[in-house]
């Protein structure tokens, strides 16, 4: 499938992985995405993001994820050592004419976000049968 005719693009931008311009670090989530004839689904790793913490919008032909990591807080304990280093998640995809916008569909799994883009009647791949005349 070439750049022109795919139903999502990923937002490539000029920007390493981890954005720092916020109060916290924001992560681009890892991505896959696989397509049938029926739909594009578009699987983003967000561990630690709970369900009430997690935004998905779609605006025109943009869809925006966003998640927020709720860090635990040991009150009665002083952090001595850390290794993880919390924030958030935000990733931007651009959406072909040919997705069913009113039927896109969102789940949490696991930390993993399951994103269900059904394709428009006329985007379904269909074999045409050829005759012999």
């Amino acid at each position: 499938m070439t750049e022109e005719t795919r139903a999502i693009q990923v937002q490539q931008e000029q920007r390493p992985a981890v954005r720092e311009s916020r109060s916290r670090r924001v992560f681009a989530p890892a991505v896959d995405i696989v397509e049938t004839n029926d739909e594009i689904l578009v699987l983003a790793d967000m561990p630690g993001v709970r369900q009430e913490d997690l935004e998905v919008v779609l605006e025109k032909n943009v869809l925006t994820i966003r998640g927020t990591v709720q860090m635990p807080h040991m009150q009665e304990y002083d952090l001595e050592y850390a290794e993880y280093e919390g924030g958030d998640y935000e990733r931007i995809f651009t959406l072909a004419d040919d997705i069913d916008r009113d039927h896109i569909e969102a789940e949490m799994k696991h930390g993993v976000l399951h994103l269900r883009l059904p394709k428009a009647g006329p985007a379904r791949i269909r074999r045409i049968p050829v005759k012999t005349g």
